[in-house]
């Protein structure tokens, strides 16, 4: 008996950085990893080969006293980072850290 296995190797590149990396999962995916050309902030790769372009969208609203923001290097809270290709659009959001406090009696 002859079993076949499939061994899928799927390239990754960053349009922002030179990095290139291989993934071989099976089921769909994307691979995720800190760009030096974001100063270190978690985008997406696309497939080697893709034409596309990578934007950072900064957070428009009121900050206030939300937590958990991502800055690039002007000091300014990233809300986004959309990844825009002949067919379409993907984005990845950086939502803001809730938290609460309880006070016992």
């Amino acid at each position: 008996m002859t079993i076949a296995v499939l061994k899928i190797d799927q390239v990754w590149v960053c349009p922002n950085c030179t990095l290139e990396q291989i993934t071989h999962e099976i089921r769909p995916h994307v691979r995720m990893h800190r760009c030096l050309g974001f100063a270190g902030l978690t985008v997406p790769m696309v497939p080697k080969g893709t034409k596309c372009k990578v934007e950072v969208k900064e957070r428009e609203d009121y900050v206030g006293e939300d937590e958990g923001h991502v800055f690039l290097h002007e000091g300014r809270p990233i809300m986004s980072v959309v990844t825009t290709r002949d067919d379409g659009q993907d984005c990845a959001v950086f939502a803001p850290t809730a938290h609460a406090e309880a006070h016992v009696s």
